[in-house]
């Protein structure tokens, strides 16, 4: 190195590199050498050999919709989720959309994301109200991270007049991608259509919320990967839910592995929306509901592992925990060999990053310093013991710390201090 770096982290388990502890030298911001042992002047940070990652990549979110479970009743069913929130956007201001959208962020950001795709619906109730609310937050929290907005028609496009000339107003004024919502329109396959037609017009990426039922009889996933390739947008779609793959019978789930494979196409799950809504109304052997993508990504198809909603009317609960949501798919796929939790792992970094087309996510020399220290020894070890990110840095500088629990262990004479003792 030419000049001393800023600091340097000593001593961590690199995500991406072997069990051999390496020292990260942070120089402008970004990484200026990685290596098992750096001597250099200035401050030295000693991690110990617990895991440094580039940071969680929250590829599927609604921040405009989170924090709404004072206002509205907890639903039973997609359909009832959908109504209760379309009666609350009409009264959404950019204010109250910011307040809350800021409340989800700031717990995404201490639990160590730092890069987010969160999707924002664009229609005649919410106008660009909520679109000009996350367009603020995206400015205000790029000190900690980087946020693309996805703007979409959550109740319809081709039957919700007013919508489209939003969506075109929308992608004009900045937004970063389109996505589509096919199974509540009355012409999926013309939504599917549209939304292709202005990402190739305005050349941004495809996120659909996509096939989220238990009816494998019938897919829109073959028409959004018709259209991937129709339009040669392989490596630029996305799906989120897709929860009918829950239910295909290994033919079935064989060959869309193969043809998501073939489009270039992305599949994002949503286990804690998706296990909480596809199992409403069954009495005994309630299913799942969440689509197996460790079976996709080990063929090969681009998966990843995100949170969807937070505190509303979809799924009322959530803290933004990426690894939480790592932990629970390997629960509901019954996933327990350390090989297959660190596979997980990759499903909420290396995974999303590639997805939302980062080639300038992970620790590598040059990139930015984007660092997420997890207590913990390794990524099986993150995602089975639901560990807890310790502190992080975005762009070399400091964006969050976490102390870790002590315990308060009595001495030989039974005294112990407490908080309370002083």
């Amino acid at each position: 190195m030419t000049r001393p770096p800023d600091f340097v982290l000593q001593g961590g388990r690199i995500h991406g590199f072997d069990d051999v502890p390496r020292d990260i030298a942070v120089r402008g911001g970004r990484i200026a050498a990685i290596a098992p042992h750096i001597a250099a002047d200035g401050p030295k940070i000693h991690i110990g050999n617990l895991l440094v990652t580039a940071g969680f990549v929250e590829s599927h979110i609604h921040l405009d919709k989170s924090c709404l479970q004072d206002r509205c009743n907890c639903s039973d069913t997609l359909a009832e989720a959908i109504k209760e929130v379309s009666l609350l956007k009409s009264v959404f201001t950019v204010e109250d959309v910011y307040e809350r959208g800021r409340r989800t962020l700031e717990k995404a950001i201490v639990q160590g994301t730092t890069r987010m795709r969160t999707h924002v619906e664009v229609d005649p109730r919410a106008g660009l109200r909520s679109f000009e609310a996350v367009r603020q937050l995206k400015r205000d929290y790029a000190w900690a991270i980087e946020i693309e907005i996805c703007v979409f028609p959550q109740e319809g496009l081709l039957n919700d007049p007013g919508t489209d000339e939003l969506l075109v107003a929308a992608l004009e004024q900045g937004a970063d991608l389109i996505g589509g919502c096919p199974y509540t329109d009355s012409d999926p396959h013309g939504q599917i259509a549209r939304i292709f037609e202005l990402a190739s017009h305005y050349d941004v990426d495809l996120d659909f919320h996509l096939d989220f039922d238990l009816d494998a009889s019938r897919m829109d996933l073959v028409e959004v990967c018709r259209q991937a390739a129709l339009h040669r947008r392989g490596g630029r779609v996305a799906v989120g839910h897709v929860s009918k793959l829950s239910a295909a019978p290994p033919d079935q789930f064989e060959d869309i592995t193969r043809m998501l494979s073939e489009a270039g196409v992305a599949v994002t799950v949503l286990p804690a929306t998706d296990l909480f809504l596809m199992g409403q109304g069954h009495d005994h052997l309630v299913p799942r509901g969440v689509a197996p993508v460790h079976r996709l990504a080990a063929q090969g198809v681009t998966c990843s592992i995100s949170t969807n909603n937070v505190l509303n009317p979809f799924t009322p609960f959530g803290d933004c925990s990426m690894v939480r949501m790592a932990n629970l798919y390997a629960n509901i796929a019954q996933l327990g060999r350390p090989a297959d939790l660190a596979a997980c792992f990759e499903m909420i970094t290396t995974l999303p990053a590639r997805l939302m087309n980062k080639a300038d996510y992970g620790i590598r020399v040059g990139n930015p310093a984007d660092l997420v220290v997890i207590n913990a020894s390794s990524e099986a070890a993150a995602v089975g013991e639901l560990a807890q990110p310790l502190f992080g840095i975005k762009a070399g500088r400091s964006t969050f710390t976490r102390p870790e629990a002590q315990l308060h262990i009595p001495d030989k004479r039974g005294h112990q201090t407490t908080l309370l003792q002083g």
